[in-house]
């Protein structure tokens, strides 16, 4: 992991869930990490419980806001440096997942979140890592934004489909300019999204599906990759999981 060496590293959704699992595993590794969500509290407690060469940073991040935005990458940059790595993993769901139950402003709420705010996030540091020819995205989408599945709800999977999309079309047009993009699409994961299923998750359910630290492995292996190998998307799922 020589390569991951005091390499710069923001991670949106970096306070909880599958973002703080992949910031542990990052910051371990060497990385210079900074979290964002938007609540500094749990941001602040998610880094106190992080190892490594560097301390975590924190601030937060509203990826429904373009300040936010804004306000966070310009921190990171002016005090550690223009980011090699990107992890996008800011995301919500909500509980009326069907199309006959959910609001219109539920749709737009998700869409902004999960679609509009990793392509924002995008927006912000392309520029500087196709100037030197480097940099590393990593979309943490959903098995949901392969298969349209009644799980997820219909704006969870249009979100997540817009997500790969997403990250294929920007990886195709940056190919050649040294920076690469991967699209995660994990299946069941324990975390505090499900909180917002409309059938609550037993104990026994959480422990047997995917825990972050298991995206966290596969994506900590995707970034110490030379630049010349680029992951476009992997899946990984329960394995008790279907996958059709």
């Amino acid at each position: 992991m020589d390569a991951l060496k005091d390499r710069i590293v923001a991670v949106t959704g970096g306070g909880t869930g599958i973002g703080e699992g992949i910031a542990t595993a990052l910051a371990a590794a060497g990385c210079r990490v900074t979290i964002g969500g938007r609540r500094l509290e749990k941001l602040q407690s998610a880094a106190q419980s992080m190892t490594g060469p560097h301390p975590v940073r924190c601030h937060t991040i509203d990826v429904a806001d373009a300040a936010s935005i804004e306000a966070f990458f310009d921190d990171v940059t002016q005090n550690v440096g223009d980011v090699d790595i990107l992890v996008n993993s800011a995301g919500i769901n909500i509980q009326n997942r069907t199309m006959a139950e959910m609001a219109p402003e539920d749709w737009e709420r998700v869409l902004q979140i999960n679609a509009t705010g990793a392509y924002r996030c995008m927006h912000r540091v392309l520029p500087a890592m196709r100037k030197r020819r480097d940099g590393l995205i990593v979309n943490i989408s959903s098995v949901a934004g392969k298969r349209a599945i009644s799980l997820g709800g219909v704006v969870y999977c249009a979100s997540k489909f817009a997500m790969t999309a997403l990250g294929t079309a920007v990886s195709n047009e940056v190919r050649e300019e040294g920076v690469r993009i991967t699209n995660v699409y994990p299946g069941e994961v324990n975390t505090p999204i499900l909180e917002n299923r409309p059938v609550k998750v037993s104990d026994e359910h959480k422990a047997s599906i995917l825990q972050p630290e298991d995206i966290a492995s596969v994506v900590l292996s995707i970034c110490a990759l030379p630049p010349r190998a680029n992951v476009p998307e992997i899946v990984i799922k329960p394995t008790r999981q279907e996958w059709v």
